[in-house]
C-alpha cells in the first residue's frame, strides 16, 4: 500500500491551517490582554482592602483642622488614612511584554501615584517602614491566579 500527498494540494492545505492557527492565536491573545486588566482590578480592590481600616499608632490632629483627628498606622502596619490620598491615586496598566512566536507576555501594573508612596513602604531615617505591597500583591494572588487559570475556550 501506498499513500502519497500531491505537492500541489500542500499550499492550499498549509494556507487554510497556517489562517486557521493564526485566528486561534489572536483570540487567545485577545483573551489574554483581557486578563490582565482583571489583574489589574483585582490589585486595585486588594489595594482598596489592605489600605482601610483603623490603625493601632499615636492619635494625631490632622493637618489645618481644629478638632478632626485620626490613629496613625504602627511601624510594620500599613500606612493610616490621613488625607486619603494614598488609598485613592493609583493608575492601573497592562503592559504587552516579550513576543515569542505568537504568543504574549502581559504585565499587569498598579502604580501609586503618590510620591511619599515609597517613603512609606520603605521607611525614612526617622520614620519606621510602613509596608503595604507585598500586602496587596499577597491578598490579591489567589484571584489573580484563578483568572489566568480559567480556559481559552
Amino acid at each position: 500500500m501506498k499513500l502519497w500527498i500531491d505537492s500541489t494540494q500542500i499550499g492550499n492545505v498549509g494556507s487554510a491551517v497556517r489562517a486557521t492557527i493564526k485566528g486561534q492565536m489572536e483570540d487567545v491573545n485577545r483573551k489574554v490582554l483581557s486578563r490582565g486588566v482583571r489583574a489589574v482590578n483585582a490589585l486595585r480592590n486588594a489595594e482598596l482592602e489592605v489600605l482601610k481600616g483603623q490603625r493601632s499608632g499615636k492619635v494625631y490632629r490632622k493637618p489645618f483642622t481644629k478638632r478632626a483627628t485620626y490613629v496613625a498606622s504602627a511601624p510594620g502596619e500599613p500606612p493610616a488614612r490621613q488625607t486619603g490620598n494614598l488609598r485613592l491615586h493609583w493608575n492601573g496598566q497592562v503592559k504587552r511584554g516579550n513576543t515569542s512566536g505568537n504568543g504574549i507576555e502581559v504585565l499587569a501594573e498598579l502604580e501609586s501615584q503618590e510620591e511619599y508612596a515609597s517613603m512609606l513602604e520603605n521607611g525614612t531615617s526617622k520614620m519606621a517602614p510602613r509596608p503595604f505591597a507585598e500586602q496587596i500583591k499577597e491578598k490579591a494572588m489567589p484571584e489573580i491566579k484563578k483568572i489566568y487559570s480559567e480556559p481559552f475556550s
